[in-house]
């Protein structure tokens, strides 16, 4: 029995440290594969020899009965709220306030950090275990949540031993959604005909506040520490020596914290803060700054019920008031029906805004959006301008609601909605827009990458009736190509060119471009992998055979099997292979020193193409992403290299030149 404790010992330290290096670090040391074979060994381990299993193991963080209520949880500390620095002259104010309270005229060192848009919650440890968590709440009594933090990864169930422990820590933290987990969510969930999430902090929200933790394990829900609560057992002299010590135990820290002295200090993060925001993965909507002291915060004290030794600057909004002039249709390459508000231009955070989504119909119901409203409407990085409600002091009289319309806008055939499913669908599957779309698709860079393949030559094609589905490209004659609007032979011979290229291909790759519902780059890949580049057996595959593979779940493998039984994808899929389409050999990848790490490519590359840069990569058991983030590991630029470069060293990211890159992959 002890033999078998200590393995089990071993695996949870193992896999906590796994977590730590994932979230905490943004610098995974094995992949996600591997990862996967400790959590199953640790499960199956404790399948066998239940007795041993304890609250702080990593299988424990989803499993417990769904509540009927949220049980009250008071705080021993209150969690306070932050006083309001509008501008550049209340934050001098505050400086004077601290220095006054203080009796000093010397400059007070401070901490600056994003004042992130999320949900602030408690964890509470005992002996370095989690023992239970809390929403804020009123700042008194919050909610017992701790079923649903445990399902967060980035939360430690038993901190790490890198640094001595109090007997108890309670450590305030922020949980929120960045922009690209946001839209995928989003994405998926419409894709299965589920309504989007409004935006990502009603997300995160409403996530925690499931009654069913198995439910919020679903949800891409993240973490950043940044304060203390009470703590037993130990004392800390600034709130600079705790957050450096919060990675230690394997609590994440926002990596955009700074220290600095005195006023400019408070300014110059003010200021640079303005900038970055929308350069950020998460929604902020102002920062806090901080006596780092503990000592002086304690001698400056609270108010009724917020600190003197803190504040947050509110940045300018990122929700304006415009008008809806018209709503109309967008249609998308699954036939989905999609109405989106034509705004008045306006500038929100720099940009001008002049469409927002409206997602579906029942969103446009339970908002009553109107044409001729004005409306608020909100834009945080990369999400899309979206509605927030109406102002019904504004609405004209006569308005009338909108309803979106029975038939197609673009073919005319009926659009049908499922039960069960927000989204609507035009059910012509040889619409147009259905088919441009699903042409753009396939000839896109992720996918069957047709250089010169853009929207206005699909437009033409499909309009002039060349093609009717994506195994038409290969039956285009350059002939053809050349009489099309503005289209030089020249041109014309380059897509040729490409066409040809492209029918060298992986299966991945021709899996993604056939744009197969839930099925995206990285499941196509799995697919390739699983079924060994073998097309035909994925074809005659059925449900139990997909859903055993690791990472498809059963409404992707109904997708798939759907997809492959419809006769016309069939008759596709034989046209498109017997036009030469050929896939390349899959390789085995090799575990290395660069498995699970991420490089970004920028610049003009002269030594290889972003294809073949990806491909070498790859094959290390590594990935190429298009953006670079605190998660990158290695920046390969070339001539001409911009922002990309630019923020890599701001983020202390290791940059290399194409000859280093090369030399450091050994080639």
């Amino acid at each position: 029995m002890m033999d078998i404790l200590r393995q089990i010992q071993l695996l949870r330290e193992e896999i906590n440290q796994h977590n730590t290096h994932y979230y905490v670090q943004d610098s995974p040391v094995v992949s996600d594969a591997e990862y996967d074979q400790l959590m199953r060994k640790l499960e199956k381990l404790e399948m066998e020899n239940p007795k041993l299993i304890t609250p702080d193991s990593p299988t424990q963080r989803i499993g417990a009965a769904p509540l009927s209520e949220f049980q009250s949880l008071a705080h021993r500390l209150p969690m306070l709220s932050l006083a309001n620095a509008m501008n550049e002259d209340e934050l001098i104010e505050f400086d004077n306030q601290v220095k006054k309270g203080l009796g000093v005229d010397s400059e007070i060192e401070y901490a600056a950090e994003p004042k992130l848009d999320g949900l602030a919650v408690e964890l509470v440890f005992d002996d370095g275990i989690f023992i239970h968590g809390s929403t804020r709440g009123d700042g008194t009594i919050g909610e017992d949540i701790t079923q649903n933090l445990k399902t967060i990864r980035a939360i430690p169930l038993s901190l790490l031993k890198n640094a001595p422990i109090p007997k108890i820590l309670e450590v305030r933290g922020e949980v929120f959604i960045t922009h690209s987990d946001f839209k995928k969510l989003n994405e998926q969930r419409l894709e299965k005909g589920e309504q989007a999430f409004a935006n990502p902090r009603n997300c995160a929200a409403g996530s925690l506040r499931q009654l069913d933790s198995s439910i919020t394990a679903q949800r891409p829900l993240r973490i950043y520490c940044y304060a203390p609560g009470l703590i037993e057992g130990a004392t800390y002299s600034s709130q600079k020596e705790l957050l450096e010590t919060f990675p230690k135990w394997g609590l994440p820290v926002n990596p955009k914290i700074e220290f600095g002295k005195g006023v400019d200090f408070l300014l110059g993060y003010y200021e640079k803060a303005e900038k970055f925001r929308n350069e950020l993965e998460y929604d902020i909507d102002g920062v806090v700054f901080k006596v780092n002291s503990f000592a002086h915060q304690d001698e400056l004290g609270v108010r009724s019920r917020s600190p003197r030794w803190a504040i947050a600057g509110k940045l300018k909004s990122q929700q304006v008031t415009t008008k809806i002039l018209n709503i109309e249709v967008s249609l998308g390459r699954t036939g989905a029906v999609t109405p989106v508000a034509k705004l008045e231009p306006v500038s929100v955070g720099g940009v001008v805004v002049s469409n927002a989504t409206l997602h579906n119909q029942d969103e446009i119901d339970r908002k009553d959006v109107r044409i001729g409203d004005t409306v608020l409407i909100q834009r945080a990085g990369d999400v899309i301008p979206e509605v927030v409600k109406v102002i019904l002091e504004k609405r004209q009289k006569g308005s009338l609601p909108f309803t979106l319309p029975n038939n197609c806008p673009v073919c005319s055939h009926e659009v049908f909605r499922s039960e069960g499913e927000v989204v609507a669908r035009c059910q012509n599957m040889e619409c147009s827009a259905q088919v441009k779309g699903r042409i753009d698709h396939f000839v896109s860079k992720g996918c069957m990458d047709i250089d010169g393949f853009g929207t206005k030559l699909v437009d033409q094609l499909v309009e002039k009736k060349l093609m009717k589905n994506v195994a038409d490209i290969y039956s285009l004659s350059l002939d053809q190509l050349s009489e099309l609007e503005r289209m030089a032979e020249k041109s014309a011979q380059n897509i040729m060119d490409a066409i040809t290229a492209s029918k060298k291909s992986s299966m991945a790759r021709f899996i993604h471009a056939l744009g197969i519902r839930n099925v995206g780059e990285h499941a196509a890949k799995v697919l390739e992998k699983s079924f060994s580049g073998n097309l035909e057996n994925l074809m005659d595959a059925e449900i139990e055979a997909l859903t055993a593979i690791h990472e498809i779940g059963g409404i992707m493998a109904e997708s798939i099997v759907n997809f492959f039984q419809d006769d016309t994808n069939k008759k596709v899929i034989k046209a498109c292979l017997k036009a030469g389409i050929q896939f390349e050999a899959v390789e085995q990848i090799q575990e290395s020193e660069f498995t699970g790490k991420t490089f970004v490519f920028t610049g003009s590359l002269e030594k290889f193409s972003r294809k073949d840069a990806q491909s070498m990569v790859e094959k290390l058991g590594a990935r190429a992403s298009g953006s670079v983030s605190s998660k990158t590991d290695y920046l390969v630029a070339g001539p001409g290299a911009g922002s990309k470069l630019m923020k890599a060293e701001e983020l202390n990211i290791s940059i290399y030149s194409e000859d280093e890159f090369l030399e450091l992959i050994g080639k």
